[in-house]
């Protein structure tokens, strides 16, 4: 940290906005407006720079103290029939806090990006799967295959720091790795390496994945494909694309499950999966899962180790209850079967809860606009810019460390939701 006389500049700073949790930002602060300076990116600049402009709580758009916003959220829970804590944008604390309260007052919780948290979620729990880390794949992928994934629209960073970093830890020729598109082609140059190596892209659209992986994967088991296309493919360079994965010494596989948003799209992951595992009994492949922003991964984690289950899951019975369909948040304001909604969304502003009938308690990050003024908004500080805090990257093994930037008087989501707990 640097300081003069208007301004705080941050070096090595790390992100909560992108999966990969890049750690290398340098940031200025000047009383509550925030800068990056060097290594931001089209996902961690308006991440960190977003203005503050709401600060005080307000009750049904009329501004009271947060000590009030507290106790009218707590009569709300006493009052609740059947409450929803969702959303949850926050951090490792503000996670359990959520957990503590739902499990204080019979809630169900579940996430806004698990849609997608659980394409993946539903195939581990069913058959299982073989992931690395992106340290693995910073030193050790021969040949990367990215699976109807853009990945530069939601990790711009990727490449530039886990697949064409200058050296790896054991010597490998960096301008040796193969970057191979299944289905989308990339947005921009990213994947092409420092040399201009460009990605090979077998192109084909998101609907026709789940044939084409069929396909690849009974290649790579040595099946006899009798057609020569599938989904606009030709077999051939899908047998091409096997030989490759069956030659590579670590192939890694990578897809962004937000982004296979098709019906039963966790059938084609898991197909997948079961290919990474096959591949194995020869050489060496594992998946990298991508996801991780905004406390996605988190979450996750942390209802894992303190109730058993990932998110959708109640203690309505007074035990942590888990229905990946019955307790879908989405289905369930969509059905009336809440009466109370906390929604929690301390890093993006556009993140706001769906119209319901349910009574709506928002802690969100100043700024929110609403189509519907909340029964209760709480402003609530940013983790990483406003208050320290944890967040998972997107391969679950590191917790990372996030720093408080300024003194915007925000309170954090732990402390909101704490204190409600507290007031019951």
């Amino acid at each position: 940290m640097t300081e003069n006389s208007t301004a705080t500049v941050w070096h090595e700073v790390a992100s909560p906005f992108c999966g990969i949790a890049s750690d290398d930002l340098t940031i200025e602060v000047n009383g509550n407006n925030v800068k990056v300076l060097e290594n931001g990116d089209a996902v961690t600049r308006p991440g960190f720079e977003t203005p503050i402009s709401d600060t005080q709580p307000r009750i049904n758009g009329k501004e009271v103290t947060l000590e009030q916003a507290v106790s009218h959220i707590a009569e709300l829970l006493i009052n609740s029939k059947q409450p929803l804590i969702a959303g949850l944008g926050t951090d490792l604390n503000g996670a359990r806090a959520a957990m503590a309260l739902a499990d204080k007052t019979g809630a169900t919780i579940d996430s806004y990006y698990s849609p997608a948290a659980f394409r993946n979620i539903l195939v581990l729990q069913d058959t299982g799967y073989m992931t690395t880390t992106l340290t693995e794949v910073r030193n050790r992928v021969d040949v990367l295959l990215v699976v109807g994934t853009d990945i530069e629209s939601t990790f711009p960073r990727f490449f530039e720091r886990m697949v064409w970093n200058k050296e790896s830890m054991f010597g490998q020729e960096i301008e040796s790795r193969e970057v191979i598109y299944l289905g989308k082609k990339p947005s921009g140059d990213a994947s092409t390496s420092p040399n201009g190596k460009k990605a090979q892209v077998i192109a084909c659209d998101n609907a026709d994945l789940p044939e084409v992986v069929s396909v690849l994967r009974s290649l790579l088991k040595g099946k006899t494909i009798q057609a020569e296309t599938v989904g606009g493919v030709a077999v051939s360079e899908l047998n091409t694309l096997a030989e490759k994965l069956k030659a590579a010494k670590y192939s890694v596989v990578t897809w962004s499950a937000g982004q296979l948003d098709f019906d039963h799209a966790e059938a084609t992951i898991q197909n997948v999966c079961e290919m990474i595992k096959e591949i194995n009994a020869t050489t060496r492949s594992n998946g990298l899962p991508l996801g991780g922003k905004e406390g996605d991964t988190t979450v996750n984690a942390v209802a894992s180790w303190q109730s058993g289950y990932p998110m959708r899951t109640t203690f309505n019975r007074r035990f942590p209850d888990y229905d990946p369909f019955l307790n879908d948040g989405r289905r369930i304001l969509a059905d009336g079967e809440s009466d109370v909604v906390i929604w929690v969304s301390s890093f993006n502003t556009s993140v706001t809860p769906p119209e319901s009938a349910a009574t709506t308690i928002v802690l969100g990050r100043s700024g929110m606009q609403f189509k519907t003024e909340p029964e209760v908004y709480i402003p609530v500080g940013v983790p990483g810019i406003d208050h320290e805090g944890r967040t998972f990257r997107t391969d679950s093994v590191v917790s990372v460390p996030l720093r408080k930037l300024r003194d915007s008087g925000l309170p954090s989501v732990f402390e909101v939701l704490s204190a409600v707990e507290q007031a019951l």
